[in-house]
């Protein structure tokens, strides 16, 4: 009798939320084994290091499922990447990478939904696959971040269209995130201006937890000019590149204060070729992350100060970019997040708030005047390694209240003005 109380109870709340949440969470638990044999299928697909055939394959799988579904798919040319910075990981093929949009209007708010379909993983390393693990995790490359999520999100679409609840939606997909998104930065920012809600599957930060506030990044390339010599020899003709980029670097590292939002790392360093010859060339690479736009500023600010006149010797030169703004919390994102709390204690999930030093797209959302929250992924961890896993169990979860998030935005039910 009490097990019969608490699973009325249970499905009240769920109908107080919207008619058809009940529906909604039975039609994707029926979906658990053919969701989890999907994102083994996705896993096996290589798609790090800009390695194309892999990213083609899942862009394919994502994109003739979406338009299953009604949408009509398009490209967006990327746009091509500061020449300064670090290499991509594993170089690509040259191709500047594109965004694909596949979009279904419909009456009700505009939501834009996605992500990177790009890993970190190297295509022809021997973490391929997705393999069970005690209880309901698994490993595998991208399984967590964010081929998880990806999934996730096609899975609400597609149980909202099973239960007949049209929702206006659009569904991009990128695939140089891990890579600083800057080829589709342009595309991401222009989507965002064209919506009313931003929702991005990133995977859930630890414990579960939705990120309400991000921190921006940006990027630096410290580079000085000296004048070669024969260190035996003619050592006072010599001026030190190394030595140069030594003294920015000491400027540098008294910058940086966690407690006032400010962030400073440098890495890789280059310079000199053998011990007995004055260095004349040296290079520094660093990374920012800023609580808000004025610290942008003030970072910024202080790194371009450090370049010298074009005619100086030793010479330094300087390159900074803050490419991913910061993400402040703001009272269309808390009332959205909080949407989601409670959206998850109605399907029995933990759904903690958190602020975090990441970035990702959705900090360029964001940015353009759309309120996103960008966790709505999978449960998991060890991004970006060799063990990175994902809980299983969250992707009925996370499909589940993705799909009642909609239905209550496409109803009207959530006022984020």
């Amino acid at each position: 009798m009490n097990h019969m109380n608490h699973a009325s109870g249970a499905h009240e709340r769920l109908e107080n939320l919207h008619p058809l949440a009940p529906r909604i969470l039975a039609h994707l638990r029926d979906r658990d084994d053919e969701l989890r044999r999907d994102l083994a299928e996705w896993v096996a697909m290589p798609t790090g290091h800009g390695h194309a055939p892999g990213l083609e394959r899942q862009r394919e799988a994502i994109v003739s499922r979406l338009e299953r579904l009604g949408g009509e798919s398009r490209t967006i040319p990327g746009d091509p990447r500061p020449d300064w910075l670090l290499p991509a990981a594993g170089g690509g093929d040259g191709v500047v990478p594109s965004t694909t949009v596949v979009a279904r209007p419909a009456s009700g708010p505009r939501v834009l939904l996605g992500g990177h379909i790009d890993t970190v993983h190297d295509p022809d390393g021997a973490f391929r696959e997705l393999a069970p693990l005690e209880g309901h995790h698994a490993t595998g490359p991208g399984a967590a971040d964010m081929k998880g999520g990806l999934l996730v999100a096609l899975a609400a679409l597609e149980t909202l269209d099973a239960l007949d609840l049209p929702v206006s939606w659009s569904f991009f997909l990128n695939e140089d995130e891990e890579t600083g998104s800057f080829h589709s930065f342009a595309a991401l920012d222009s989507l965002a201006r064209e919506h009313d809600v931003g929702l991005v599957f990133e995977p859930a930060l630890a414990g579960g937890a939705l990120a309400v506030e991000r921190m921006g990044a940006g990027q630096f390339r410290l580079e000085t000019f000296g004048q070669a010599a024969h260190v035996g020899r003619e050592f006072a003709r010599g001026r030190s590149a190394v030595t140069a980029l030594a003294r920015c670097l000491v400027a540098v590292a008294d910058l940086p204060d966690a407690d006032k939002g400010r962030i400073v790392n440098v890495g890789p360093i280059e310079g000199g070729k053998a011990t007995n010859i004055v260095p004349d060339h040296a290079v520094a690479w660093g990374n920012v992350r800023f609580r808000d736009a004025a610290t942008a500023t003030w970072l910024g600010e202080r790194i371009l100060s450090l370049a010298t006149s074009p005619d100086a010797m030793p010479r330094v030169e300087v390159e900074y970019l803050a490419n991913r703004p910061a993400k402040p919390e703001t009272p269309a994102v808390r009332r959205l997040a909080d949407e989601a709390v409670a959206i998850a204690a109605s399907i029995g999930a933990a759904l903690p708030l958190a602020a975090t030093g990441g970035v990702c797209d959705g900090n360029i959302l964001q940015n353009a005047g759309l309120p996103t929250i960008d966790n709505l992924g999978v449960r998991g961890g060890n991004l970006h390694r060799a063990d990175e896993f994902v809980e299983l169990d969250s992707l009925v979860e996370r499909a589940a209240l993705t799909a009642i998030l909609l239905a209550r935005l496409q109803s009207g039910r959530l006022d984020l003005a």
